[in-house]
């Protein structure tokens, strides 16, 4: 086979350099399965990673990229054959096995995901690590308990990859969103994906948080961490249960166990990396099915290959809405 482009990330006196390079299938990181990359996607952490801005990369080089979706070309596990469609997500790669960013891609098959009947190679970047964080988030959330009808629940970060999804998929369950934002702009947006309210987090009082306030919140999707994740701990209804994706705000939680023992909250963690399996494909199949966002359109936007430098600094200053996905073709 010939050589082909491949983003990858290098460590030159201790900082990463990142920049598009020529490679062979064996300079890949070996794997049974030889992917042909379709997509790939953007998330925070492929920034954070190309960008040297987060020790994301555990070792050096490697082609970045946490997401691919393509067809198999070569494989020589039997559970994959040529010309399958396929996702693989999280593991190590993009970050200590070479990833998503070229335009060959050579994994583990236990990474490997067969594409759910009625997704498309893109459909499955436009959700990436993202939407299935967002899924998994969900799916945890109504094993303790969530049902439609049961009151409001609450999406923090909600322009974001992840909290986009999540309002888009708790909306199609129907469930009544609120958007927790940052952005007074956004509002329409928001609303366009399924939130029936939008709550700007400058309308929070957060100085003081009360071990137990008012409750609010039949369940709750929180990717910031911190003060905020906190203030949800004191106002979830009695027994709801409360997702932890992310810490864009902060890794820190200052709180007390009076949500937990005396109103039976429940904290959920939701790792998508280590994530086992068969609940993997579990809620891959839902995203394709019941769980499939409505709004994939309204909030991604995708970009070629070529481009794939100029999307990262986006991920710092707040410019981010929704998903973007590289197009390894284009």
């Amino acid at each position: 086979m010939d050589k082909f482009k491949v983003y990858r990330l290098r460590e030159v006196e201790k900082k990463v350099v990142a920049a598009f390079e020529q490679s062979s299938i064996d300079e890949l990181d070996p794997g049974e399965v030889t992917v042909r990359v379709a997509y790939s996607c953007v998330n925070y952490k492929d920034a954070l990673a190309a960008t040297g801005a987060g020790r994301i990369i555990r070792r050096f080089p490697c082609v970045g990229g946490i997401d691919l979706s393509g067809t198999v070309v070569d494989s020589s596990d039997p559970r994959f054959k040529k010309g399958d469609a396929v996702i693989a997500t999280s593991y190590d790669i993009g970050v200590a096995h070479d990833g998503g960013y070229g335009e060959y891609a050579r994994v583990k098959a236990d990474w490997v995901v067969p594409m759910p009947k009625g997704m498309s190679l893109f459909e499955a970047m436009a959700l990436g690590t993202a939407g299935f964080t967002a899924g998994l988030a969900v799916a945890r959330m109504e094993h303790e308990g969530l049902r439609p009808g049961a009151g409001p629940v609450a999406v923090t970060g909600a322009t974001g990859g992840v909290g986009s999804i999540a309002v888009d998929i708790l909306a199609g369950l129907g469930h009544h969103v609120v958007a927790i934002t940052g952005k007074a702009h956004e509002v329409e947006y928001l609303k366009g994906i399924g939130a029936k309210d939008v709550t700007l987090r400058s309308s929070l009082d957060l100085a003081k948080i009360k071990p137990l306030d008012k409750t609010m919140w039949a369940g709750a999707v929180d990717n910031l961490g911190g003060e905020i994740l906190a203030w949800l701990a004191s106002t979830m209804q009695i027994g709801a249960p409360l997702a932890s994706v992310g810490l864009a705000a902060s890794m820190s939680l200052n709180t007390t166990v009076a949500p937990f023992i005396l109103r039976g909250v429940s904290l959920l963690g939701v790792d998508s990396v280590n994530c086992p399996m068969a609940q993997r494909q579990q809620v891959w199949q839902r995203l394709a099915s019941d769980m499939r966002p409505r709004h994939l359109a309204q909030l991604t936007r995708t970009i070629p290959f070529d481009d794939l430098p100029k999307a990262f600094d986006a991920f710092f200053n707040a410019k981010v809405r929704g998903r973007v996905v590289v197009d390894m073709a284009a």
